[in-house]
């Protein structure tokens, strides 16, 4: 199939859904799909090597630029692109803004919208009922089953079979084959061989770095690292970590996408301190309805994983592939990472069992699992 995909994201830009917007693309390649993205705003400079070293993806991702003008709330790039992709003959329009999917479903476009959270703001519900009522709807991807479960208890979704798809993240698992050992990560990069807890992504409000602080005081001997962050924020936790006196928490800052297995190897356990309201990058919360990348990224590595005991994190964790505590108590988490030192047997099971299941979540697997069963020139519940 032609499929245009169509995002907002910030590209090149630090954001996780940048990051997702080009694994997708990358994965609809990989199926021998024609792929062609519309991002909003004018080409950036620099080659796609450089872009792909960023990402951590192969392409090229055949893209195209298309002006808009953010007081118009992205209206004209809506408009813009669509017809751009209508005239470059695509057959299925894979969409995450909810103009573009309302506009070309109500135009009869056969359409996939995927959904990361409630439809928000003044005018969302009304651009996803439109959605849903237009000639071109055929998929609704939503990435946990408790968003799903949210949307499907607020608007009267098609009946058809397969419309609603639950799509969790993924992960690149060819980047994570051959990762060495912790001790041997550790010294590459040129770490203190001593046992290390690492958490990777962004520092906002909810991810749990206050947690972090707290677990790094109540066990000084335990070395915890913390990668990713803008700079802003990543300063102010240093600054609060040396106020405290932590100086066994460390933060090194932004890395590229494509150089994070590197860092999460030479970590003896992962964490994912996430509190039940999480800040998006766009603000609200998604505490509830949340798919971390990081989630897929810790599979993957074979590492131990001490994560919240959060209800939409179980969609994913258990017992049998990681330890889940409470976030409101850091001394079970404390305990927790005792435990977990202590039995360094455990740990090498957890993450086997963890690197087992991460085979499920590949970019290729979900992107194929997303399309399967649409066709374009049939008309839903026909």
């Amino acid at each position: 199939m032609r499929i245009a995909v169509f995002s907002t994201a910030r590209v090149p830009s630090r954001t996780a859904n940048s990051i997702q917007v080009l694994k997708v693309c990358q994965a609809l390649q990989e199926l021998g799909h024609s792929v062609r993205l519309w991002l909003p705003g004018a080409a950036p400079g620099g080659a796609w090597d450089d872009l792909a070293a960023r990402y951590g993806v192969a392409g090229p991702i055949d893209i195209e630029w298309c002006g808009g003008v953010r007081w118009l709330r992205r209206y004209d790039y809506a408009l813009r692109s669509f017809l751009r992709a209508r005239a470059w003959g695509m057959d299925l329009c894979y969409a995450w803004p909810l103009q573009t999917a309302a506009l070309a479903s109500t135009l009869g476009a056969p359409t996939a919208l995927e959904l990361h959270e409630l439809p928000q703001g003044r005018f969302g519900p009304g651009l996803f009922r439109a959605y849903l009522r237009g000639r071109g709807s055929r998929r609704l991807l939503a990435i946990t089953a408790s968003l799903r479960d949210q949307v499907a208890a607020i608007y009267p979704l098609p009946d058809h079979p397969g419309f609603v798809h639950v799509a969790p993240m993924g992960v690149d698992l060819d980047r994570y084959r051959d990762l060495p050992e912790p001790h041997e990560a550790r010294r590459r990069l040129g770490w203190p061989e001593t046992l290390t807890v690492g958490y990777t992504g962004h520092l906002y409000a909810g991810r749990g770095i206050d947690l972090l602080l707290k677990l790094a005081l109540l066990r000084p001997r335990m070395r915890f690292v913390v990668v990713g962050g803008e700079p802003a924020a990543v300063e102010h936790w240093r600054q609060e970590a040396r106020s405290a006196g932590a100086a066994n928490l460390e933060f090194q800052g932004f890395v590229a996408n494509a150089d994070l297995p590197r860092y999460q190897s030479a970590c003896d356990v992962l964490v994912m301190p996430s509190q039940h309201r999480i800040a998006g990058s766009s603000g609200g919360d998604i505490g509830g309805v949340a798919s971390p990348m990081k989630v897929f990224e810790y599979l993957a590595a074979g590492r131990a994983i001490l994560a919240s005991d959060l209800p939409v994190f179980r969609e994913v964790l258990s017992e049998s592939n990681a330890v889940l505590a409470p976030p409101e108590d850091p001394n079970a988490w404390a305990r927790a990472l005792d435990d977990l030192s202590a039995h360094p047997e455990r740990r090498a099971m957890l993450g086997e069992q963890a690197r087992k299941d991460a085979a499920q979540y590949a970019w290729t697997e979900r992107a194929r699992r997303s399309l399967e069963g649409i066709d374009p020139g049939r008309q839903p519940g026909g």
